[in-house]
């Protein structure tokens, strides 16, 4: 049985630790109010950014099918056969203690990769641990070619720019079929899903999505000069976007894994001193038996 200075040792401890997970839930907090309000702005024009961009490219299919020149298609748009190197933009976290945030990305990454065994893979990676995860990772052909870390909490377009120009080069200088992204999109405080989608080349509408009319648009000088100004600067938005989202993500997850870590601490605070109360008083009751049992000796 542990002596009751021991047991005021773990208290203290207990009790250190839980003053930390309440300090490190009450800045993610404050900082993830800030970055959720970043987020809130910026996904609109995000997101409309890509539906124009998506139309742009269904016009561009069928402006190339009619005229049956493949040529007319924007890199960007351009389907490349799948025996080249393919691309991966993976963004995590530079810190830990914030849930399965890492680990769900990391698993993610590792389905990703077995299901390209075989292929060279040009990876992108923006976080400290996704960086540390991939030099460690053996048994696949991959070429780490850009890392981004530090950025977090602090992401600004900056960034984004430094990202997007990465992606850039894994497109057209290591001419990857496709690039993909994984990364912690943010639903709410309590609730970040994990996203996987593909960034270059730009797909057009599919299915259900596909409008049954395309939008007439006019080109202004022209339409080959506006490709090469607005796509560029579709896919650093897209960056930026995906940063923010990460950003909130994290925090958010941070928020709540202290949150649970501080209960835990109060919960084991409060047995560790019921338990020390009650060795106490057991420790007292002894100590009383043996004063009446000597008592009663003397009497006798």
């Amino acid at each position: 049985m542990a002596s009751l200075r021991d047991i005021r040792r773990k208290i203290k401890s207990v009790k250190s630790t839980e003053q930390i997970t309440k300090a490190m839930k009450m800045v993610a907090a404050a900082r993830m109010r800030k970055s959720q309000s970043g987020i809130l702005a910026a996904r609109p024009f995000a997101v409309k950014m890509e539906q124009l961009v998506r139309d742009l490219s269904a016009l561009e299919h069928a402006s190339a099918e009619a005229e049956q020149r493949q040529e007319r298609l924007h890199p960007f748009f351009e389907s490349r056969p799948d025996e080249g190197p393919a691309g991966l933009l993976l963004v995590t976290a530079d810190k830990g203690l914030c849930g399965a945030f890492n680990s769900n990305l990391i698993k993610s990454s590792i389905d990703w990769l077995r299901a390209h065994q075989g292929r060279k893979v040009c990876a992108a990676v923006v976080g400290r641990k996704g960086r540390d995860f991939l030099h460690r990772l053996k048994g696949f052909d991959l070429e780490l070619a850009s890392e981004t870390v530090g950025i977090f909490p602090k992401v600004t377009f900056t960034h984004a720019e430094i990202v997007g120009k990465a992606v850039l080069e894994l497109y057209e200088k290591k001419n990857v079929s496709r690039v993909t992204v994984i990364y912690n999109e943010f639903k709410s405080v309590a609730v970040q899903r994990l996203v996987r989608f593909q960034l270059l080349p730009i797909p057009p509408f599919e299915g259900a999505e596909r409008p049954s009319t395309l939008a007439d648009y006019g080109f202004e000088p022209d339409q080959l000069t506006l490709m090469s100004a607005l796509l560029p600067r579709y896919l650093k938005a897209q960056v930026y976007r995906v940063l923010l989202e990460s950003q909130a993500a994290e925090l958010a997850a941070r928020m709540n894994a202290m949150d649970a870590a501080s209960k835990n601490a109060k919960e084991l605070r409060q047995s560790l001193n019921l338990g020390l109360n009650r060795q106490r008083q057991a420790i007292i009751t002894k100590e009383i038996a043996e004063l009446v049992g000597g008592a009663e000796a003397l009497a006798a």
